[in-house]
């Protein structure tokens, strides 16, 4: 059971283990991955094939990518409610992408006759790893290829663990096609990073390889930077919710319990120097667990990562916010703009009650791979 806990009585043990949430250690796989990375620098091709021989035993190159012909199907299968909402959040992304952009080029005139300047160019080819079953979140696709299309990369391919039968999540194929990915490789893993960064028969060498996966992956994209160039290695997703008394209790719990159902390493934290609030989400939480989808994956995340902390006051509510540096903040006060400019660590910033992390992770535009 959940309970509210006072940040000036967090002994030291407790304080840690909120702070440091479920940290990525790869320590224990990477040396398995290195290996794999090399044969598959040697032997190209031949090893993704023999891995997947366990979901077809005459596996062939041709079923390591997706034809136009599966990816049409993908369509038939997918809700048209959901294609709608996809093609939707695409274009909202691609608005604010667009918006992003820096400028091709400029100079400055650092001394008389003397000009300094920078130019902008885009890759030649990115790669997009996108997680499957459990993990596999159209969105990500759509957030990991649209800003490269949009920054003028010329090609985009996606990789991604198959099903047993050598499918892909349909899910994930039209998401694809909406992004405008140039193919689709059904690789997963480690087989898939070492392909992009290598190259082989069927898999184009890339430049650049983003998108979240395990800790397989996270290792893979380790063992190969520096001859690829990779994103920021992603950890569990995380929410910290700064609110006030003028916070919903009801609305509060439940972006709580939208953050903890990602997975069973997410971390959801509300502080409040509210202690009628802290009191009703705890409440609230405590009342609905057991009715909740994805109980199951919640109630790991409530035991390992996750607190209701009362502060002495808002600054310290702050303080402790600027210290734990979600990557989302959820500002839930009487005018949360008043408390942004205090703000000096978070990724993404959620304003006010109708502003929930979904919102942003999915359809408004702004992207949820950090940075």
């Amino acid at each position: 059971m959940l309970k509210v806990e006072k940040i000036s009585d967090l002994g030291k043990e407790r304080r840690l283990r909120i702070m440091n949430r479920s940290m990525e250690d790869v320590s224990g796989v990477y040396l398995e991955v290195r290996e794999t990375i090399t044969r598959i620098r040697d032997l190209g091709d031949e090893v993704a094939l023999k891995h997947y021989t366990k979901y077809k035993q005459d596996i062939s190159k041709a079923d390591l990518k997706a034809t136009p012909e599966e990816i049409q199907a993908a369509y038939k299968q997918v809700d048209p409610k959901v294609v709608d909402a996809l093609k939707f959040a695409a274009e909202n992304i691609r608005k604010f992408h667009q918006a992003q952009l820096e400028r091709e080029m400029w100079s400055i005139e650092i001394a008389p006759g003397i000009l300094a300047g920078r130019m902008t160019r885009p890759l030649d080819i990115v790669g997009a790893y996108v997680p499957g079953r459990r993990a596999a979140y159209p969105s990500s696709v759509l957030m990991n290829i649209i800003p490269a299309k949009v920054a003028g990369v010329s090609r985009v391919v996606v990789t991604t663990p198959p099903d047993e039968g050598m499918t892909v999540v349909p899910e994930t194929l039209v998401a694809s096609d909406i992004a405008g990915a140039e193919a689709v490789y059904k690789i997963g893993g480690p087989w898939a990073v070492g392909s992009l960064a290598y190259g082989t028969e069927t898999v184009p060498r890339v430049d650049k390889i983003v998108g979240p996966g395990n800790r397989y992956v996270t290792a893979a994209k380790m063992v190969v930077f520096g001859i690829v160039d990779i994103d920021s290695p992603a950890g569990p997703s995380e929410a910290l919710i700064l609110a006030d008394g003028t916070a919903n209790p009801r609305l509060v719990g439940w972006d709580f319990f939208s953050q903890l159902e990602h997975d069973p390493d997410a971390a959801a934290v509300v502080v409040t120097p509210d202690p009628g609030l802290a009191s009703a989400v705890v409440d609230f939480i405590n009342r609905n667990l057991s009715d909740v989808p994805r109980r199951e994956i919640i109630e790991v995340g409530l035991q390992n990562n996750s607190a209701v902390l009362l502060a002495e006051s808002m600054d310290e509510a702050i303080d402790f916010t600027n210290e734990y540096a979600a990557e989302h903040l959820q500002i839930v006060t009487a005018d949360p703009w008043i408390v942004l400019p205090r703000i000096k660590h978070a990724g993404s910033i959620f304003m006010g009650p109708w502003a929930p992390v979904p919102v942003g992770d999915y359809a408004s535009g702004t992207n949820h791979v950090l940075p």
